[in-house]
């Protein structure tokens, strides 16, 4: 998290909504070599208390059965030119969002696998309507089983959330509306949400 104050004055509400609404993050547990890191969907529960996710049975972190854990969530970002600020003195930077949710990981018995997997895929299939939404029972029977034979589900046990929005708030009104109106052409990523953002919307 970046440690200028400016930055990280939001309510821990937005931090969780922002983090259930993008439900998609980087999972990161200390290993014996190292941070064993996995890039993983979850469904983040409505106090933002839990996030539920599932792992191959071959991945690290899945055998090491948890432990202390984090996932960071990533949201717009995007390159900001001093050029665009309107004012002499600038250095470059770079704006982005991002949440922290920082807890225990723990395996959760098998049966409680396939919950896990239906209220995910509801979650998800919900944002596509009019669609369809895609259901496990969709499945050949049979074939299910043998998937869900190579994963495991986990929960982690949030005790901790963290959020940097660093959207140009330590910048006059003025100059920080003047980067905005050219983030959009620039360097990143979701560009246009960026702006949005460091407009105050």
């Amino acid at each position: 998290m970046h440690p200028n104050p400016a930055f990280r004055r939001e309510e821990t509400a937005r931090h969780v909504a922002f983090a259930r609404e993008r439900a998609f993050g980087v999972l990161s547990l200390n290993g014996e070599s190292g941070p064993w890191i996995s890039h993983v969907p979850f469904l983040l529960n409505e106090s933002g208390s839990e996030a539920d996710l599932h792992l191959l049975r071959s991945n690290p972190i899945a055998r090491a059965g948890g432990g202390r854990a984090v996932i960071a969530v990533s949201g717009p970002d995007g390159y900001v030119s001093p050029d665009w600020y309107g004012t002499a003195d600038q250095v470059p930077t770079w704006n982005y969002v991002a949440v922290h949710l920082r807890g225990e990981l723990v395996q959760l018995p098998d049966d409680r696998l396939l919950d896990m997997l239906d209220r995910q895929s509801a979650f998800f299939e919900g944002r596509l309507a009019p669609k369809s939404p895609w259901t496990t029972a969709k499945m050949t029977p049979g074939v299910l089983e043998k998937m869900m034979r190579s994963i495991q589900p986990f929960r982690l046990r949030i005790e901790r959330v963290d959020g940097t929005w660093k959207l140009n708030q330590n910048k006059e009104d003025a100059v920080r509306l003047s980067a905005a109106g050219h983030v959009e052409d620039g360097i990143g990523q979701e560009l246009g949400r960026l702006a949005d953002l460091m407009r105050g919307k």
